[in-house]
């Protein structure tokens, strides 16, 4: 490790040095060592319980993988993005925490930056996938049949080369990774905005397609499922037991759906706009101190989902024990 410390009087001179970081060392912790520490306890409870539950989740799973439905096998996915998130990323930073600077120099940053994004960039999307499945389960009901196993491991396929296409993108040139202002972690260089053109176009097309547009599929998606619930209630009663009891566990998955987005969202909204002001406002009048609260709780995303899982019976038999034997016999009964 030591050898991957940072120092900033051998620093090479061709290292990329954000400008707003040029003045003074970028690794060094701008918080008080007791703050640190705070963050360094906050996140090692945080990348426990996650590693954890999510871990959970994928071995049950594991245990019926023949037999998981494609909204199942998308949650699957985000827990893998989940699990991802705490065992690459949240060991760096909760080490730089304790340590009172960042301690893996610069190819550290950078792989802890496009690790974070790829997996959070990785969770919105598949859960604007499940967001649209849910659409057509509900919305459509004679159009959401035809969406079989073969189609959710196609949109794997997609949602992993569009994380890994703009994760990456930010080493060709057009973007990087950078300390955050409080020195212990890194992320996207959100600065660039304010020093060149080039930088504004790249974080706004990072701000369009891996935030925003997402979100307005997600939200479009739960508002029209929402109207159309209000209104379903007789339209359900017409077919047979066996299309409600499945219009029912539906329901169920929808709201587990709606939940899981509500936190994520909620855990990044508060992030993606001291990063948009960073970039485009007057980013010193955010106090170093608050600004690494957002941080922190965008990194307790990963913690919520199994949490939800447990709390709603939505008969997800990856999601409880016993939950192969409660299939079993809803199969019997139906």
């Amino acid at each position: 490790m030591s050898g991957m410390a940072s120092d900033p009087n051998n620093s090479s001179q061709e290292e990329y040095i954000p400008h707003n970081l040029q003045k003074e060392d970028p690794f060094a912790s701008k918080l008080s060592r007791e703050a640190d520490i705070i963050a360094g306890f906050y996140l090692t409870i945080i990348g426990i319980l996650s590693t954890l539950g999510n871990g959970y989740v994928i071995f049950m799973s594991s245990k019926r993988k023949k037999k998981l439905r494609p909204a199942e096998i998308m949650t699957v996915n985000l827990a893998v993005c989940d699990l991802g998130i705490s065992v690459v990323g949240k060991p760096f930073s909760i080490i730089s925490f304790f340590s009172h600077r960042w301690m893996f120099g610069w190819m550290g940053c950078r792989w802890y930056g496009w690790a974070g994004f790829f997996f959070g960039c990785g969770s919105l999307i598949t859960m604007t996938a499940v967001s649209l499945d849910r659409y057509l389960k509900i919305c459509h009901l004679s159009y959401g049949t035809w969406l079989k196993r073969h189609h959710a491991f196609i949109c794997l396929a997609i949602i992993w080369a569009y994380a890994t296409f703009w994760a990456t993108v930010p080493f060709a040139g057009v973007g990087n990774y950078a300390p955050e202002p409080f020195g212990t972690s890194c992320t996207l260089d959100w600065w660039l905005a304010q020093a060149s053109v080039a930088g504004q176009v790249f974080v706004l097309s990072i701000l369009f397609f891996c935030l925003l547009f997402p979100t307005a599929v997600i939200v479009f998606s739960y508002v029209k499922i929402i109207l159309k619930v209000k209104s379903s209630t007789k339209e359900v009663a017409h077919y047979d037991t066996r299309i409600q009891n499945s219009h029912i566990l539906e329901m169920k998955l929808t709201k587990v759906a709606m939940l899981i987005c509500a936190g994520f969202l909620l855990a990044w909204i508060p992030y993606a706009v001291v990063s948009v002001w960073s970039a485009f406002g007057r980013p010193d009048s955010v106090p170093i101190q608050f600004s690494v609260i957002p941080t922190l709780l965008a990194k307790s995303a990963a913690m919520y989902n199994p949490i939800i899982y447990q709390v709603i019976d939505c008969k997800f038999a990856c999601c409880r024990p016993g939950g192969l034997k409660a299939k079993s016999s809803l199969k019997k009964s139906r």
